[in-house]
């Protein structure tokens, strides 16, 4: 618990800085509302529309979980395919750092002509916006496994997928584990930015219709619970880790003592 706490209270005093910085400034400037809310009238605005954030809450999350699960699957087998194979590997991984050069922004609109407002445009937007990260880690993570330990294996006599299941997998986890938390922080603005592109409901189709009825409290209180769900979901991946990866946590305290 201390370790936490020492990790979390910096970020929160500059936070909280921040925050009052802002109130400050916006109380004694006495800015309009419209143009800056303080964070007091944030906070309370959003609190009196919490049904209405939560209702487009819902659709954001699910878009974002379904486009993640779809990137997720996609990534391990890619990576996995990249590992078996060399001519996949040289044939498909430029390929993969191509694909990073293609704006989002320009193929989002694309997917909503092609597929409509439903939830598979958005499902694929997130999937596009996470791939990348996942899929280059996972295949890093498998090229750096101890040549030692799997030519052990294949002295006993384990077969490549043994031998893949048994050390290649393991010693990618923490790469995995690495790129799954940088992937997961750009799954719900990918979600967001899908919704901007074209919706029928979810957080970044309430921001514009808030923006246009000049509510900017409203866009920020949307803003904040994005902000609530990417941290939720990063906070998520490092309890997963320490579930799938309980020896790393021993490792670290051995070292530590």
């Amino acid at each position: 618990m201390r370790p936490l706490l020492r990790s979390l209270w910096p970020p929160l005093l500059v936070l909280t800085v921040v925050l009052s910085g802002w109130q400050l400034y916006v109380t004694v400037a006495g800015v309009d509302p419209t143009t800056l809310p303080s964070p007091a009238r944030v906070v309370e605005q959003g609190w009196l529309n919490r049904q209405d954030l939560w209702d487009q809450t819902l659709p954001t999350l699910q878009e974002t979980l379904l486009g993640f699960a779809l990137s997720f699957a996609a990534a391990w087998l890619v990576a996995v395919l990249l590992d078996f194979s060399s001519a996949a590997r040289r044939g498909l991984y430029p390929l993969l750092v191509a694909s990073q050069t293609i704006p989002i922004v320009a193929v989002a609109p694309l997917l909503i002509i092609w597929f409509g407002f439903g939830l598979l445009p958005k499902m694929l937007v997130v999937t596009l916006t996470t791939f990348f990260p996942l899929a280059a880690n996972l295949a890093a993570g498998f090229a750096a496994t101890d040549r030692e330990a799997t030519r052990l294996l294949r002295s006993l006599g384990a077969g490549r997928w043994r031998t893949f299941r048994l050390v290649r997998v393991p010693s990618a986890m923490p790469y995995f584990f690495a790129g799954l938390r940088v992937s997961i922080t750009y799954a719900v603005v990918g979600a967001v930015f899908a919704e901007y592109a074209g919706a029928e409901a979810g957080l970044g189709i309430y921001m514009q219709a808030q923006k246009s009825a000049f509510r900017t409290d409203l866009v920020f209180a949307a803003v904040a619970v994005t902000a609530a769900l990417s941290i939720a979901l990063f906070g998520a991946t490092h309890l997963l880790q320490r579930l799938v990866l309980p020896w790393e946590r021993a490792l670290k305290e051995d070292k530590a003592s």
